[in-house]
């Protein structure tokens, strides 16, 4: 369970609070999909959530995962996923380099272990064999299903999804959609997606609307 108590966060600069106070519950493997208008703090409550908000901003308020309180430790500490719009594969390394960058523990133990494993996520992400791929090489799609597979692999806690299908066409939006909702259901963990289209919002799926709290 992901949950949000009593927060306020205010942009220092200008004075003026973000919409709230929220308080959000997200149960093991739902997705909870943040809609509302660009400029109304979506980006900034993710950026709150893994410890990484920006200057000019102050917050108060709790975040709570499976029982033990966050906002109070460093970002590496928290065990939260990020997944933006862009894949932000490293361009030098191969797809396996990039897997093996997210895998926990050092990147130098067991390495027939950790290369076993990748090739097995690959696989069940219908991308065997790609393990010596050069990320230039790959379709969008493609690198989009790496960028996921990348995340997990970092064996997050919960998973905030940042417009992660913005940037890819029609159909190829809709298989990423099942792909990543799977994934996130396979593993049981919460996540908050943050979209600006509705067909984005999994089936019978809650939307938050910042909107709504414009005059909590």
């Amino acid at each position: 369970m992901l949950t949000i108590r009593h927060l306020h966060i205010l942009n220092t600069h200008t004075g003026q609070p973000l919409p709230g106070p929220l308080a959000i519950e997200i149960a093991a493997g739902e997705i909870l999909t943040l809609m509302g208008p660009s400029g109304l703090g979506k980006s900034t409550l993710l950026n709150w959530m893994v410890g990484a908000l920006p200057e000019g901003f102050r917050a108060q308020g709790e975040l709570w995962l499976n029982g033990v309180r966050l906002d109070g430790l460093p970002t590496e500490q928290r065990r939260i996923g990020l997944l933006f719009q862009d894949d932000l594969l490293f361009p030098h390394l191969s797809v396996g380099g990039n897997l093996a960058f997210a895998l926990p523990g050092s990147r130098h133990a067991d390495r027939q272990q950790r290369r076993a494993r990748i090739e097995h996520v690959l696989a069940e992400a219908g991308l065997a064999d790609f393990y010596a791929r050069d990320p230039h090489t790959l379709s969008g799609g493609q690198r989009a299903r790496i960028s996921v597979l990348r995340t997990l692999l970092a064996e997050p806690r919960a998973v905030l999804l940042d417009e992660p299908f913005s940037r890819l066409d029609t159909e190829l939006r809709a298989r990423f959609r099942e792909f990543v909702r799977a994934a996130i259901a396979e593993r049981g963990i919460p996540a908050l997606l943050v979209t600006h289209d509705h067909a984005d919002v999994p089936p019978g799926g809650r939307i938050l609307n910042l909107e709504d709290y414009l005059h909590a």
